[in-house]
């Protein structure tokens, strides 16, 4: 059967809205079906089970939560130094508070993955190749900083945004501006 590129992408991105709005345990074919406005069944036509369907998820969650080609050649323009650096941790927060869905959606299918062994291979591959991803951009790129500094943004960005989407309240006491400025001069050194 010829799979329609659209609707898969479309089927994707409701059931990113079920994670984040009900949870892995309110993610069923039925809940994607009618979040994505499709006749029922039509999500079971494209998943065939559910790890397929998480990883699946995870990979759009994270081609959402890209930059555009545009926007990094457009900071990449600047001066290689801490204000780029600084810049690109705003633009990762930036992407987040634009799309919330995805992050608490990337929570939920993180904690299955404790249930799930072959969910947790899926994100932890997908995850590492991120990580060196991020850490081959820094070093193409010339900016400040080695591995551990790309590693040490990474881990406090993801905690700050998840406190962010979580405990917002707990996390409105920092002032976002400081927090960046701080956590990205701390890991250039």
């Amino acid at each position: 059967m010829v799979r329609n590129e659209a609707r898969r992408t479309a089927l994707l991105d409701a059931a990113i809205d079920v994670l984040a709005e009900e949870g892995a345990r309110g993610l069923t074919y039925r809940a994607i079906d009618a979040k994505a406005g499709v006749p029922a069944g039509t999500a079971s036509n494209y998943f065939a089970n559910r790890d397929e369907l998480m990883a699946a998820v995870m990979m759009r969650v994270h081609i959402r939560l890209m930059p555009s080609d545009e926007s990094v050649a457009e900071s990449l323009a600047r001066p290689r130094d801490k204000a780029l650096s600084v810049k690109f941790m705003h633009d990762i927060i930036k992407r987040a508070d634009a799309d919330k869905a995805c992050y608490l959606a990337m929570m939920e299918l993180r904690l299955e993955a404790t249930r799930r062994p072959d969910l947790q291979a899926s994100l932890t591959k997908t995850v590492a190749e991120g990580l060196e991803l991020n850490v081959e951009f820094n070093e193409e790129s010339e900016l400040p900083g080695d591995r551990m500094t790309v590693m040490i943004m990474y881990f406090a960005m993801t905690g700050f945004i998840y406190e962010r989407l979580t405990l917002p309240d707990a996390a409105a006491a920092v002032d976002l501006d400081e927090f960046v400025e701080v956590m990205v001069t701390r890991a250039i050194g």
